[in-house]
């Protein structure tokens, strides 16, 4: 049964029975005699079949979803059995959204310094892939906003706030300011991440809202090209503040806070909707928990924690 409910739940992930069978590394044949026989003893049709794959039926929605806690939760107990048998071992698969990528280690340095058998296995993903990523059982955990879109049934952990800098040359236009408005921000050549980076959604809207629309000059999916770019003095951007001072800045390059709003937005680790957690992800989240204070993420001002809390109904649970 576990077998087929693999099949499902690879199906819906690759929307290919072929690549889907490749996945679970068994023949399309294979996998779609177990689809079928998962079928047969409900009773149901699971899966609108034509030339390709058309989608699931609405009662096959609701077997992938049982299937996905089932997948899980088997996962979880041969793991807690493992860990009782050998200690804390094995591999997370962790997704993040660029701008908290490089805090990632901030949580895997001293998760490691404690169960050295435990490896890592890193992604750079959008918000939206994140969640897609968890909720298919693709990877363990992840690392993206909790209070600017919605997040679906997944367990939080808030880690910090995420400010923004204007980050510039100290000799270009706006380089000898304390400090930047949207408005100003928005008259400047920036270089941005790509329009399905959350991140950048953000940075539009706040930019629509002080009155101008953006024109990047330079448009990445990466961090480091960006801020590549930055550290030349020749481009702007604007990033979040903790990232910045991760990443260092130049003698020459600034980062200016950027007001009128001051604007956060809460960044933190998601984990499945499962109780209870698997040893490996109980213990990240135990790190998590650690790491929270220290990055001072109950320190939102009003205006966001207001935001993150009316975002926050939408969360199944906050660890």
């Amino acid at each position: 049964m576990i077998e087929k409910l693999e099949f499902i739940i690879a199906l819906a992930r690759e929307r290919h029975f072929g690549h889907a069978a490749e996945a679970c590394g068994v023949s399309q044949p294979t996998l779609s005699a177990g689809i079928k026989q998962l079928e047969d003893s409900f009773g149901l049709l699971l899966v609108q079949r034509g030339s390709r794959f058309q989608g699931f039926t609405p009662e096959g929605e609701r077997v992938l979803d049982w299937a996905r806690r089932i997948v899980g939760d088997t996962r979880a107990m041969h793991q807690e059995i493992d860990a009782l048998k050998r200690g804390l071992a094995g591999h997370i698969r962790i997704a993040a959204i660029p701008t908290a990528l490089a805090m990632v280690e901030l949580l895997t340095t001293p998760y490691r310094a404690k169960h050295p058998d435990v490896s890592f296995t890193i992604w750079s993903r959008n918000s939206i892939e994140v969640l897609g990523l968890l909720e298919n059982l693709e990877v363990d955990a992840g690392l993206t906003y909790l209070d600017n879109e919605p997040l679906g049934r997944v367990q939080t952990v808030p880690l910090y706030s995420e400010e923004y800098r204007l980050l510039t040359s100290s000799d270009a236009p706006l380089g000898d300011r304390d400090s930047v408005t949207w408005a100003e921000v928005g008259k400047v050549p920036l270089c941005l991440l790509t329009p399905d980076m959350q991140n950048r959604r953000i940075i539009d809207g706040l930019l629509r809202e002080a009155g101008t629309e953006v024109a990047p000059t330079l448009e990445s999916d990466s961090i480091l090209v960006l801020f590549a770019h930055v550290r030349t003095g020749r481009w702007a951007s604007v990033m979040p503040a903790k990232l910045a001072s991760v990443l260092g800045l130049t003698d020459t390059v600034k980062a200016i806070p950027i007001v009128k709003p001051e604007v956060t937005h809460s960044i933190g680790l998601v984990v499945p909707h499962r109780n209870p957690l698997t040893p490996l992800i109980n213990a990240l989240v135990s790190e998590a928990k650690q790491l929270a204070p220290i990055l001072g993420s109950d320190s939102l001002p009003r205006r966001a924690r207001a935001k993150r809390d009316t975002k926050s109904r939408s969360t199944d649970r906050t660890l």
